[in-house]
């Protein structure tokens, strides 16, 4: 129920993020960088009586039996909640605070503060396996299936809204989009990167058991212990190994630290991890 709870709330986090990297920034300056989003802003700019918001709803509303099918209930479901949260504050934004203009009038500086805004938004949303509906769909089917990194397969499936978006706004604005879908595809996977880092870590020390039994019972990380000779020493080593998240590590550090001030401690950083104990992979 807990976790249920904190992946709600950080959906929710995640389409405001998105929402505002949007509406004051990519919608204003018509930069329609992919995404149904992008599809909306290039249609409303063919027939401004048609809203962005209603846009997004209709063409979701054709995606989502294929989020169902093909990926899941979990991932559909949660997908129809974020992307429906997503057009309702786009609307709410556009009655409460209605943009005629950009923020700023530069384009690149349009481009880059709704992207890097958006693309974290998006990752956290991803991380939580849902979408915001639309091309996120198709990215995320991508990604299933072809195990395609879910920025590069949002980019792949973007591809085509950009183009149309360089015919509707010009070609200018079409390189500008297709400069914030590459943006897009490497802050995603960054963030997701980011997240998912974990700490591989060695550790020789005199106090094993001590250390061992820290890290099973205290943090109930799993770890492995493997035999060696000192090259120096030539005497007989414990060497203790385990994977964990940050604030693991510390925690380990400080504690090793505490009992064995002379352990010998080395650690690199893994960007994925599968197995009992860990998260999905995306």
């Amino acid at each position: 129920m807990r976790s249920d709870l904190k992946r709600f709330a950080l959906i929710n986090l995640g389409v405001l993020v998105m929402a505002i990297g949007l509406y004051y920034f990519l919608i204003p300056a018509d930069l329609a960088v992919g995404g149904v989003t992008g599809l909306a802003m290039v249609i409303n700019n063919a027939f401004p009586v048609i809203p962005i918001g209603v846009v997004m709803i209709v063409s979701n509303l054709i995606l989502f039996t294929l989020a169902f099918i093909i990926i899941g209930r979990d991932f559909g479901g949660y997908t129809i909640y974020a992307s429906f949260l997503l057009s309702i504050m786009i609307y709410l934004f556009e009655v409460i605070t209605p943009m005629e203009k950009a923020l700023v009038e530069d384009l690149m500086v349009n481009l880059i503060y709704g992207i890097l805004i958006q693309g974290v938004g998006m990752a956290i949303i991803f991380y939580q396996n849902a979408s915001t509906g639309g091309t996120d769909i198709v990215a995320k089917i991508i990604n299933k299936y072809f195990h395609l990194e879910i920025g590069k397969a949002l980019l792949l499936s973007d591809f085509i809204i950009v183009f149309l978006a360089g015919i509707s706004f010009g070609a200018t604005l079409g390189m500008y989009a297709m400069l914030g879908v590459i943006l897009n595809a490497f802050v995603i996977d960054n963030v997701i990167q980011g997240i998912n880092k974990k700490m591989n870590i060695y550790i020789i020390s005199n106090k094993s058991l001590q250390i061992n039994d820290f890290i099973i019972n205290t943090l109930d990380r799993g770890c492995t212990v493997y035999y060696a000779d000192g090259g120096f020493s030539k005497g007989k080593k414990e060497i203790i190994n385990t994977v964990v998240n940050k604030k693991e590590y510390v925690k380990i550090k400080k504690f090793v630290n505490n009992v064995d001030p002379k352990a010998f401690i080395t650690v690199g950083v893994v960007h994925e991890v599968t197995g009992e104990g860990f998260s999905r992979t995306i």
